[in-house]
């Protein structure tokens, strides 16, 4: 795929309208790639002039602060906003929710300003504009899918409507979860969880979660988050469900369905 870097713009005097931050998941974890390539195939099919930092990109610090290590936390954050703010950068658009809450919301006091959207909502938009038309009859019409609300998403930034349009585009059956929304039960990884060893209890709580989508009786549980995506997978195997449920990112279920 030609990706376009910020390092290959400035050096011929260009800047993106958009940088596109791919995060760790979307970098480095082979399940989450195919989200990463999902979401650049809609942005080259709509034409949207974008760039993404490459190996000049770093982790933002998100799990650093959530697990409890602030000095490591600002260490990455100056070193990021000294890159972004070194080529200009607007707007950042992002496929996972732990990097926008946290350029969007713990940035701005380090000096890190930016207009922060995340792809759920940057979806949207394209849909909304007529900017992303999907083929007749989609590839998903009709199927039942449920939709898991991320954390960092819903409850931490209040974004709820965005990925459900999203998905009523497709023209698909959206059946809702009984904990859903504000009342959406976390799949498990947020707050460095993802990277810790799990605390004693009954039942792990991808598994609880994943168990409620199955009951659903939807045949795609539709997620707008890398680490949402890998623990509810991870839920979809422990059931042995995987002939009957597929778990997809919202930006997969557009770039399969359109024109």
């Amino acid at each position: 795929m030609q990706v376009p870097t910020m390092a290959q713009m400035a050096a011929n005097g260009q800047s993106p309208e958009v940088l596109f931050w791919v995060g760790c998941a979307g970098s480095f974890d082979q399940r989450a790639q195919k989200i990463t390539k999902a979401f650049v195939t809609i942005l080259h099919k709509v034409g949207i002039n974008y760039a993404i930092l490459g190996k000049e990109e770093m982790c933002n610090g998100d799990p650093a602060r959530r697990a409890g290590n602030e000095f490591m936390f600002q260490m990455m954050a100056y070193q990021n906003i000294q890159i972004l703010n070194g080529y200009g950068i607007k707007k950042i658009v992002t496929a996972c929710p732990h990097c926008f809450n946290i350029f969007k919301n713990e940035y701005p006091e380090l000096g890190g300003n930016y207009e922060v959207i995340h792809h759920a909502t940057f979806l949207q938009q394209l849909i909304d504009e007529g900017k992303i038309t999907m083929a007749g009859g989609g590839t998903f019409k009709g199927k039942k899918i449920t939709y898991h609300d991320s954390c960092y998403l819903g409850r931490a930034n209040n974004i709820y409507e965005a990925p459900r349009k999203v998905l009523e585009a497709l023209d698909v059956s959206l059946i809702e979860m009984k904990r859903c929304k504000s009342n959406g039960l976390c799949c498990g990884a947020g707050g460095a969880q993802m990277f810790k060893e799990e605390e004693k209890g009954d039942i792990r709580i991808n598994i609880e979660r994943t168990n409620e989508a199955i009951a659903t009786g939807a045949n795609v549980i539709a997620a707008a988050c890398p680490f949402c995506n890998t623990m509810l997978t991870d839920g979809v195997k422990n059931s042995n469900k995987e002939d009957d449920v597929q778990v997809m990112d919202i930006a997969e279920l557009v770039a399969a369905s359109m024109q």
